[in-house]
């Protein structure tokens, strides 16, 4: 087994090795004059069970073509297999043809990643599951919720209600649910452009209780700001946001500290930045990535990874 790490998350990719008690393999990443990224892997890994862990998170055009030039060294280097392990899938939420005359880029990108030499993919929470159908190669697809949630159960929080800010996420936020012995709510909203949202109607009862909305992902927090204010509408004592990957935006930043969200709870699928004085706890889900590599290299049942109930 060889692990290697593009520059996306190299603090997760080392985390990674040292659970698994590996050297990251050596790498050399460069850029020509022009801009043009050229991969160097310094280690042989003829024969080698390869696994290259690079999220496609910002800038997301520059991670993913690292890791595509990373596999396709690989493979021209005799690698017997090459799993690319992309913690946080970039482009997943166009996903679908939803207007005329628009592309499903997350299609596109899984295109590009076996035609690079990608033997199978290891994720995390993918913004839609059906993506997985968009690869011909075996994609293990695990879940945040059993990290998050045994953070959550030390706060001892009672009279927990569990929100989806919109009914796409119903599915993620019954699993929590279920995991925490909590009850279900749901917002309806509705989305004016890539940036704002409009929530309009909540669907179940937050009234003095403990609100804990969950996402897969948040970038401008519009879908995450919008739903804490009608939860609070409602009646919630107190809001906690959690979200399995926060490619977060200043503007999404400025939007949390202005509303009723007490405290956001993350992971490291993509690497840490200034949050501006806004509580944000982040939990590491290296343990996890290295014990689904592990499980993948000696041909193990990965199943129970995935299980988030």
């Amino acid at each position: 087994m060889r692990i290697f790490s593009g520059n996306a998350n190299r603090p997760l990719a080392e985390k990674i090795a040292a659970y698994l008690n590996q050297p990251l393999g050596d790498v050399a990443i460069s850029r020509f004059p022009d801009g043009e990224v050229f991969v160097k892997i310094i280690d042989n890994i003829r024969g080698k069970d390869v696994f290259i862990v690079q999220p496609t998170c910002f800038p997301p055009n520059e991670t993913l073509m690292e890791l595509l030039i990373m596999i396709d060294a690989a493979r021209r280097a005799s690698a017997a297999r090459i799993t690319a392990v992309i913690p946080f899938y970039g482009y997943a939420r166009q996903d679908r043809k939803d207007q005329p005359r628009v592309p499903i880029t997350a299609k596109l990108v899984a295109n590009l990643l076996v035609a690079a030499g990608a033997n199978r993919l290891l994720t995390m929470d993918l913004h839609a599951q059906q993506i997985q159908g968009f690869f011909d190669i075996p994609v293990d697809h695990l879940h945040a919720a059993p990290v998050i949630v045994k953070y959550l159960q030390q706060k001892n929080l009672n009279d927990v209600v569990v929100v989806s800010p919109d009914p796409g996420g119903l599915k993620m936020t019954y699993a929590y649910s279920n995991m925490l012995q909590a009850g279900l709510a749901i917002v309806a909203k509705q989305r004016r452009s890539a940036t704002e949202v409009e929530a309009i109607n909540l669907v179940g009862d937050v009234k003095d209780c403990n609100a804990l909305l969950v996402d897969d992902l948040t970038t401008t927090a519009g879908t995450l700001c919008e739903a804490a204010k009608l939860v609070k509408k409602h009646g919630a004592k107190s809001i906690v946001a959690a979200v399995s990957h926060a490619p977060i935006t200043l503007k999404g930043i400025e939007r949390l500290k202005q509303s009723d969200i007490s405290e956001l709870v993350t992971t490291d699928s993509i690497p840490p930045q200034d949050w501006k004085g806004f509580p944000v706890h982040i939990l590491s889900v290296a343990e996890l990535l290295g014990e689904a590599i592990l499980r993948i290299h000696n041909d193990q049942s990965v199943s129970s990874l995935f299980k988030i109930q």
